[in-house]
C-alpha cells in the first residue's frame, strides 16, 4: 500500500456534510484516494498506514484540490510554435504535460478544433492528437482528456466525430461556429495571411474552403443534431460556444446542450442562467481584467453568481492565479468560492464526480500553494493520484524519502 501523510496545512480547502470548508486539519492518501481528511497519531482509523506513510510537511502552505480545466487550446503552440514549424505530437504533448503540472493543473480536456479550415485544425492534426492522448495516457503525469470543438460548417468532417465519439476518444463536445467571424476578419490582408498560415495553405485556397464551407450551410442544422444525437447515446457532456442570442441557447438546450461556453452577450447569458445551465468563461479575462476580444466581463458574471467554471482558454497559468485575483484582489468571492470555479465545478459538469474535492474516496488530486493576502499564489507541489509529480521545494516539503515522478 502506498500512503502519503499531508500535515502542518495553514489550511485544508476540503468537503464535508454537502459543503466545502476550510480546516487546518492532515490529509492521508492511500493507493491513489484520500482516506482521512483530519487525522493523526492516536486520532485516526489508520494509524498503522500513517506510521509508515511518507511525510510532507505542509507548514505555511494551503492544500487544494488539483485544477480541473474543462477547456485549454494552449497545446497548440506546442506543436505549431510558428506558422511555417510543425513538431511532433508526442514531443508536443510530453512539454504540455509539464506545463500543466507546474500549474497546479490534473485534469486536462484539450480544446481540439476540428474545422473545415484544415492543416492545424484539420482531419490529420485532429487524428494525431486523438491518437496521442489516447495511447500515451500512461506516460502522462496529468489526465488528459479531449474536448472536441465542432465547427458546425464542416459537414464532412461528421462520420469521422461521430466515430470518435464512438470509440471512446471524446470526453466533451462544442459546437462552434466561427465560419461568419473569419468570413468578416480575412477582409483584412493580415487576418487572411494568419489563417491561411495556420491552415497551411495559400491565402487563395483558404478562401476556396471558406467559400465550399459556406455552400453547404443548409446541412449544418442535420449535421449538428446527428452529433448531439451521438453524444447523448454516449453520454457525452456537451457545450455550445459563443452564445449570442436567447434563440441560439434554446435552440442548443433543445438538443440536449446544457453547458454554455463563453456566452458573448448578456441576453445568452440570462438565457443560460434562466435554463439553469452551468457557464464557463475564461480564467485569462479574470487576469486581464476583461475579455481580449470584446467579450463579457468574468469577473462581473462571477460578482453576480452568473458564471460556474473557469477555463485556462490559451494561457495554463490563469487558472491557478484568477481564483486568488477574485478572492482578495476583486473581492468579489472568497476564496474557497473561487477555487470551486476551477476545481468541483468543471468536474461535475464533465461528469468526473471523484476529483475537484478532496473528500474521503476521492482521487488524490492535490496541490499545495504558498499564498499572500495581496493574491499572489506560489505552486509548491502538484500531487496526482496521491503520487509527488512536481515539487518546487523538497527540502521544505519532504521529511522521509519520497521517489519523485520523472
Amino acid at each position: 500500500m502506498q500512503a502519503l501523510h499531508i500535515h502542518g496545512a495553514a489550511n485544508v480547502l476540503c468537503n464535508q456534510d454537502d459543503s466545502v470548508q476550510w480546516k487546518a486539519t492532515d490529509v492521508l492518501v492511500t493507493d491513489g484516494l484520500v482516506a482521512e481528511v483530519g487525522c493523526d497519531h492516536g486520532h485516526s482509523n489508520n494509524d498503522t498506514t500513517l506510521a509508515h506513510a511518507t511525510s510532507l510537511d505542509a507548514t505555511g502552505l494551503l492544500v487544494l484540490p488539483g485544477i480541473v480545466d474543462i477547456h485549454g487550446d494552449a497545446f497548440e503552440r506546442q506543436i505549431q510554435p510558428r506558422p511555417e514549424t510543425v513538431f511532433s505530437h508526442d514531443i508536443a504533448m510530453a512539454e504540455t504535460d509539464r506545463q500543466l503540472i507546474v500549474n497546479g493543473i490534473t485534469t486536462a480536456c484539450h480544446g481540439l478544433t476540428f474545422s473545415w479550415e484544415g492543416g492545424l485544425r484539420g482531419r490529420d492534426a485532429a487524428l494525431a492528437m486523438l491518437r496521442q492522448v489516447s495511447d500515451s495516457a500512461n506516460h502522462f503525469q496529468a489526465d488528459h482528456r479531449i474536448h472536441l470543438r465542432f465547427e458546425n460548417h464542416h459537414v464532412d468532417g461528421l462520420r469521422d466525430a461521430l466515430d470518435w465519439i464512438s470509440q471512446g476518444w471524446v470526453s466533451l463536445l462544442a459546437f462552434n461556429d466561427h465560419l461568419p467571424s473569419i468570413a468578416r476578419k480575412m477582409q483584412t490582408p493580415e487576418k487572411l495571411a494568419i489563417y491561411a498560415e495556420r491552415a497551411r495553405c495559400s491565402t487563395a485556397e483558404f478562401r476556396a474552403r471558406l467559400e465550399a464551407a459556406q455552400s453547404r450551410a443548409g446541412e449544418v442544422a442535420d449535421v449538428i443534431e446527428a452529433l448531439a444525437a451521438e453524444c447523448r447515446r454516449n453520454r457525452i457532456p456537451m457545450l455550445s460556444h459563443d452564445d449570442e442570442t436567447a434563440a441560439d441557447r434554446l435552440r442548443y438546450q433543445d438538443l440536449g446542450v446544457a453547458i454554455s461556453e463563453f456566452p458573448r452577450t448578456p441576453q445568452a447569458l440570462t438565457t443560460a442562467m434562466g435554463l439553469s445551465n452551468m457557464v464557463v468563461m475564461g480564467a485569462p479575462n479574470v487576469l486581464l481584467g476583461g475579455s481580449h476580444c470584446g467579450g463579457m466581463s468574468a469577473t462581473t458574471s462571477i460578482s453576480a453568481q452568473a458564471c460556474h467554471i473557469l477555463a485556462s482558454d490559451y494561457y495554463y497559468p490563469s487558472l491557478l492565479h484568477a481564483p486568488f485575483k477574485l478572492a482578495f484582489v476583486e473581492q468579489v468571492c472568497t476564496l474557497a468560492q473561487a477555487w470551486q470555479l476551477v476545481s468541483e465545478n468543471p468536474a461535475k459538469a464533465m461528469g468526473l464526480r471523484n476529483r475537484g474535492r478532496i473528500a474521503p474516496g476521492c482521487r488524490a488530486d492535490l496541490i499545495l500553494v504558498e499564498a499572500s493576502v495581496t493574491g499572489a499564489a506560489k505552486l509548491v507541489a502538484t500531487i496526482v493520484e496521491g503520487q509527488v509529480v512536481y515539487c518546487s521545494e523538497p527540502a521544505r516539503l519532504i521529511q522521509r524519502r519520497l521517489p519523485l515522478a520523472a
